[in-house]
């Protein structure tokens, strides 16, 4: 039963490690960039959903509406000002610019929330479900994390292969100025791409706090971090393998810190992403590029 449990929780924390990683994996498989302050926008989005229930005593749905909205937008301005301007620059100068971004984020967060830590109330009202007797409780977090997160990529996965934003969105991943002679706006789907990661990283910033209730500027630090493993994991670019990489870690990390030592587990997690770029670098699901040269 003990594993069990394990096990569940770590399908739970996968679960909110596959959400992040899927806005990881949507903007670099569109955009080719990593977005290294998408883990601060979830920080941005815990904060929104804290104030919009806790101090304008708005009702659950809303203030996760309100959550999603002031990360959707705070997603666009950071893709308008920050990184289009450094569209056709060297991937090296995106990347410190994308550390930058999180670095303000995080500042700006400590100026206005101070560093004390929140405690966040959770936004799941699901009482615990016992199981066997009574011998197995699965928390009402777990339950709504797991499902909300299985929902998410059906989702995602529908919208990219049926609708025409989605197939817009392939096609600016394939070839950025095909798609401009074929009359797709790459701008707005670039834009489209951070919008909807944004709004992600805001569900996945609700989930994570309310099944651990604190709230920090640093706490979309490390399941940034983590979620971008998760995305390399599974193959960065394709929203199935960001889903399988989540999952894989977030038990991984679960059962290392159950069974091995909780001080080593974000080792084991880290030394995951160097074994997995060693053997096989494209991840689980990624697919090998040729480039004609």
């Amino acid at each position: 039963m003990s594993f069990i449990s394990y096990l569940l929780n770590g399908l739970s924390l996968g679960s909110v490690y596959a959400i992040i990683a899927l806005g990881y994996t949507m903007v670099y498989g569109i955009a080719k960039m990593l977005n290294f302050a998408h883990g601060d926008i979830l920080m941005v989005g815990g904060y929104a959903a804290f104030i919009a229930l806790n101090s304008l005593g708005l009702p659950v749905p809303v203030a996760v509406l309100v959550s999603m909205v002031v990360c959707t937008l705070l997603g666009i301005s950071i893709e308008k000002i920050a990184y289009k301007p450094l569209r056709k620059a060297n991937s090296l100068s995106v990347l410190i610019t994308a550390i930058g971004v999180s670095y303000l984020l995080q500042n700006l967060a400590q100026l206005i929330f101070t560093a004390n830590p929140k405690s966040f109330t959770s936004f799941v009202g699901i009482e615990p479900i016992k199981l066997a007797g009574g011998q197995l409780t699965v928390s009402g977090e777990t339950v709504v994390t797991i499902v909300t997160c299985v929902i998410i990529v059906v989702c995602l996965v529908t919208f990219i292969n049926k609708t025409k934003a989605g197939q817009a969105m392939l096609a600016v991943s394939e070839d950025k100025g095909a798609a401009t002679l074929m009359g797709v706006d790459v701008n707005g789907t670039i834009s489209l791409t951070f919008a909807i990661g944004s709004a992600l990283a805001a569900i996945g910033g609700i989930l994570l706090c309310s099944a651990y209730p604190t709230l920090t500027p640093t706490t979309g630090a490390m399941p940034g971090i983590k979620a971008f493993v998760a995305a390399v994991l599974g193959g960065i670019g394709s929203i199935p393998g960001a889903f399988i990489g989540g999952i894989i870690l977030g038990v991984l990390e679960n059962l290392a810190k159950a069974y091995i030592s909780s001080k080593l587990s974000d080792a084991i997690v880290f030394s995951v992403l160097i074994i997995v770029l060693l053997v096989k670098p494209t991840g689980i699901l990624g697919k090998k590029i040729m480039e004609k040269v």
